[in-house]
């Protein structure tokens, strides 16, 4: 029976990739020490192995199930944590990352999909939407961990032949997002309206962010298998939007009464993010099929539930 290893699969991202993979009769094995991820996540057909990515006992999972595709979702997700403890940041999204890669490696993997980030690679680009040539400028010890692993990830090819694709991901919103902690704003806003709290606008509300709907990333991740496409793949809709609006249409699909509150702005926020996707649709015909309106729907939706 065909394999497949989703670490971080009580997240986010990488839950809905499970359930995918299970749909299309794999056996898929969820690799999440818990941190930010739920249980209630996780596909009850899937096994679960609550295990950090740094820990040995990887090996045996990978031993055990001798999975043909590996996606790498796991990762110390929070910025701001970044900043306060880079040592930390490293080992999770670094020193982890190569526990994975080391294991891909001895199991012969025939893939490995990474989920890297737009946004903080590129930093504030002067060109949007951004291609994937522009060069990296990351600003956080985050998007510097990213950046790093996408260079292992060239080294594991090069010298091993272990094909990877890398999707630098933009702004992802939807089902089963964390409102809580480092968690994207539209889950922020979504979760207080529907509470009947006050969110508040960090800063001035004019930066401008690249929203892509769950499913459509789960849909380029479903493509990156392909074996002839190996490389970085921006995941986006090139498409800006500011905060303001996003925080306008959630009021209207929430029917909350609650007024624009601005708050101070995060220290080294970018003003722009949006990437280009002209690569992926070209290379593997993925293009977003959500308009944002769709997707805040859906996710409105969820939320209430």
């Amino acid at each position: 029976m065909k394999s497949c290893i989703v670490t971080g699969g009580a997240g986010f991202i990488g839950s809905h990739i499970v359930d995918r993979f299970i749909a299309k009769g794999y056996r898929v094995a969820v690799i999440d020490n818990l941190s930010t991820g739920k249980r209630s996540n996780v596909n009850p057909r899937a096994a679960f192995f609550k295990l950090d990515i740094q820990s040995p006992k990887v090996s045996g999972v990978f031993a055990k199930f001798k999975p043909r595709f590996v996606f790498h979702f796991a990762a110390q997700i929070d910025v701001r944590k970044s900043v306060a403890d880079p040592v930390e940041d490293a080992k999770t999204n670094i020193v982890g990352s190569l526990n994975i890669l080391e294991q891909c490696r001895r199991q012969h993997v025939r893939k490995i999909i990474f989920a890297s980030s737009g946004g903080t690679i590129y930093g504030d680009a002067s060109v949007v939407p951004t291609k994937e040539t522009y060069p990296g400028n990351p600003m956080s010890p985050y998007g510097i961990a990213k950046y790093a692993v996408e260079h292992y990830l060239w080294y594991y090819w090069h010298v091993f032949q272990l094909p990877f694709v890398s999707l630098r991901l933009a702004n992802i919103y939807g089902p089963r997002q964390n409102s809580k902690g480092e968690a994207g704003v539209i889950a922020i806003f979504t979760d207080a309206m529907l509470a009947g709290k006050q969110p508040v606008i960090s800063g001035t509300g004019k930066q401008t962010r690249d929203f892509v709907f769950a499913a459509d990333v789960v849909a380029a991740a479903m493509r990156a298998i392909a074996p002839k496409r190996i490389g970085v793949y921006n995941v986006g809709t090139a498409k800006e939007t500011d905060i303001n609006r996003i925080f306008s249409l959630l009021k209207r699909l929430t029917k909350s009464q609650v007024k624009k509150v601005y708050g101070e702005a995060k220290k080294g926020e970018q003003t722009r993010s949006c990437l280009s996707f002209g690569k992926i649709r070209k290379e593997m015909g993925w293009r977003p099929s959500y308009e944002l309106h769709k997707g805040l729907q859906e996710t409105v939706e969820w939320f209430k539930k």
